[in-house]
């Protein structure tokens, strides 16, 4: 279901944003064949362990089941009191008194077949929300949507859109931390994919494999090291749309 407007009166803020498109056929079957080859592939004989088959299984099962539900439940839900967004199991809610700011970003990863921009809330405190289904995969035209809403807002949330500079501040402190610790996660698994292979080429060369000693506590070190540096150096992890202050947007009516 797309955005429902106007719901209480002209300008109303009521409205629903839920998935109206679907992703390609395509990326649908080779969802399907990757899966059915991870699980085939654990399944047969081969040197990993029972109990390792067992946690690789549910925890993949798990992965994808709150994928699943996340996808299909997904939506944003905006109401005279403030923003909601549901996602698989839970529901983060926002007051209008708490937002700060309603922003369009680019997308972490871009695909022919999903977005390339993702429209974010930011409280006032600099924590960022993302409101699912409002992209521009399921509105081509993303500004002019954000825009309206962003209008039908105004009066509920009592301010004005101008940025704050001890705002601003919050906004990029947090989001050089966050890039940090999703960066310490990409090496710590950099990191695992290493130490994976290096197991394997002891299995195969028949020497004394160390399945604890690399496959865990090399990566946590290596996790616990780039969290650290990273978070030191948070200020050239803010990312380059956030490093400047954004022109204070036009007047609403």
């Amino acid at each position: 279901m797309g955005g429902v407007a106007d719901v209480d009166g002209v300008g109303g803020v009521e409205r629903e944003y839920g998935r109206h498109r679907s992703m390609s056929w395509g990326r649908r079957g080779f969802l399907v064949i990757a899966l059915g080859y991870l699980v085939s592939s654990t399944l047969r004989e081969s040197t990993m362990p029972g109990w390792a088959r067992v946690l690789f299984l549910g925890s993949l099962l798990a992965l994808l089941g709150t994928a699943g539900l996340g996808y299909w439940r997904g939506r944003t839900f905006v109401r005279a009191d403030g923003i909601s967004v549901r996602g698989a199991v839970r529901v983060r809610r926002r007051g209008w008194h708490d937002v700060y700011d309603i922003r369009i970003e680019p997308a972490p990863t871009r695909r022919k077949d999903g977005p390339r921009l993702l429209t974010y809330l930011y409280d006032n405190d600099g924590r960022r929300l993302q409101l699912r289904c409002l992209d521009d995969w399921q509105w081509p035209d993303l500004e002019a949507e954000v825009d309206d809403l962003r209008t039908a807002a105004a009066r509920h949330r009592g301010t004005g859109w101008e940025p704050r500079p001890e705002a601003e501040d919050r906004v990029r402190r947090r989001a050089g931390h966050r890039t940090a610790w999703v960066r310490a996660f990409n090496g710590a698994m950099v990191v695992l994919l290493a130490m994976f292979l290096l197991m394997l080429w002891e299995l195969v060369s028949g020497s004394d494999t160390r399945p604890f000693l690399l496959l865990l506590y090399v990566p946590l070190a290596a996790f616990a090291l780039l969290a650290a540096l990273l978070h030191w150096r948070w200020e050239s992890q803010v990312p380059w749309y956030l490093r400047e202050t954004p022109p204070v947007p036009p007047a609403h009516p």
